[in-house]
């Protein structure tokens, strides 16, 4: 661990704690990054370029001080640079950054001296296509959502697995989930908890009117394509619910596994099952 990242959340607290890790680090001759995490803006109207900069690649690891929200933005900032990175919770619930801030410097310790696991997870791709040509690409580790801006009327999505029609999710919405972001929207949505490990794509509906549409485990070898019905109107499309913009009738959404992966640090003896006993307070009797 030559040079080590610090991805923080632009919030007192976790500034605070980012300056005592920098010292802590350059103390043992370690140089440290900063990176102030500044959220994407939300847009309904124009269409999102994935066309931010990216992390140095010379990076030992990224270490993210924040919430959830913070490590999807340091994934989006990491891209496919292969750093592996770790997230310690300032945040109020925390699945990402599922290490516990008050154990940063005894969890840090472990990682110098190589004593963690890491684990491989899958990002999804999406491509907005409009007139043929592609308006926005975003790369998620969680999901990508379509749903209703507002009135509380379903919408109409036309869903299709390797150009073969499936069915017509008359929904709220719609969640295209990985394993990672299947403990996200997707599990308020009646969506199942999946390994984070595993090599699927979760398709759940948002309050389905038809009560046989149930989520849906696929391999993360398909393509899927999404259209929304002619009768539908002010459809929003968010990517990890960081950004997002406005879809029609007129747009296609293609959807699959992105190219590269993203190498999470993990503390040896910290498991998965840990982690959901913690988060969803499960326990004995």
């Amino acid at each position: 661990m030559n040079k080590i990242g610090i991805f923080v959340k632009a919030q007192k607290e976790a500034i605070d704690k980012a300056k005592e890790l920098e010292s802590w680090l350059k103390a043992k001759e370690i140089e440290v990054f900063i990176k102030q995490n500044v959220p994407a803006p939300m847009t309904s109207k124009e269409c999102l370029v994935e066309n931010i900069p990216k992390a140095p690649s010379n990076l030992s690891c990224v270490v993210v001080l924040g919430g959830d929200g913070t490590f999807l933005s340091a994934i989006r900032w990491i891209q496919d640079t292969g750093v592996p990175v770790l997230g310690m919770n300032l945040g109020a619930f925390g699945f990402l950054t599922e290490c516990s801030a008050n154990k940063l410097f005894p969890i840090m310790e472990d990682i110098i001296t190589g004593a963690f696991t890491t684990e491989e997870r899958i990002l999804l791709s999406a491509r907005v296509l409009r007139d043929g040509e592609a308006v926005t690409c975003q790369t998620v580790l969680n999901d990508v959502v379509v749903n209703k801006e507002a009135l509380a009327r379903i919408a109409h999505i036309n869903t299709y697995i390797d150009d073969y029609y499936l069915t017509t999710f008359k929904a709220d919405g719609l969640i295209v989930a990985t394993p990672t972001g299947s403990t996200a929207y997707s599990l308020s949505a009646g969506g199942p908890i999946v390994h984070p490990s595993l090599k699927t794509i979760i398709l759940t509906p948002i309050c389905p009117f038809t009560l046989t549409n149930r989520p849906l485990i696929l391999p993360d070898t398909v393509t899927i394509k999404i259209k929304v019905d002619e009768r539908d109107s002010n459809i929003f499309l968010t990517f990890d619910g960081q950004v997002g913009l406005q879809v029609t009738h007129e747009d296609s959404i293609v959807i699959q596994k992105a190219p590269h992966t993203i190498h999470m640090l993990r503390p040896t003896g910290l498991r998965f099952c840990d982690v959901l006993k913690g988060k969803l307070r499960w326990g004995g009797r």
